[in-house]
């Protein structure tokens, strides 16, 4: 019901928070609910949100989100503000980094754990 304040549970950090979280206006109406928590791991930055609403997957930056919690996510944003949020774009392609690279016993392997490259480098076919 807009106007009340949402059973929202404990403060919680970014890096916790749940896909599917409901996401609130200011004025506590429901806005949608998380889809995606964007952040920079190198700088442990957070960014922002993205959000599935009625019309869409919609991003929410970081200086808009007020409170993250268990359950609820409270951001600054009017009603208004949050329909004409901005569609996410597309974000850098991301490197896919098999875990289990450079555990073995390979000069490949050595240099791997050497110089830190936790198996981002490709086998020659």
């Amino acid at each position: 019901m807009p106007g009340e304040t949402p059973d929202c549970g404990s403060p919680i950090a970014y890096l916790v928070l749940a896909k599917g979280t409901a996401v609130y206006s200011a004025a506590r109406e429901r806005i949608g609910t998380v889809d995606e928590v964007l952040f920079v791991e190198a700088e442990d930055v957070f960014d922002g949100i993205v959000i599935s609403t009625g019309d869409g997957r919609r991003f929410v930056d970081a200086d808009r989100v007020d409170q993250i919690f268990e359950r609820c996510v409270l951001t600054t944003l009017t009603a208004e503000q949050a329909a004409a949020l901005p569609e996410p774009e597309a974000g850098p392609p991301v490197l896919g980094v098999d875990p289990a690279a450079g555990t073995g016993h390979s000069f490949r392997d050595r240099l791997s754990r050497l110089f830190g490259r936790g198996g981002g480098w490709k086998e020659r076919s």
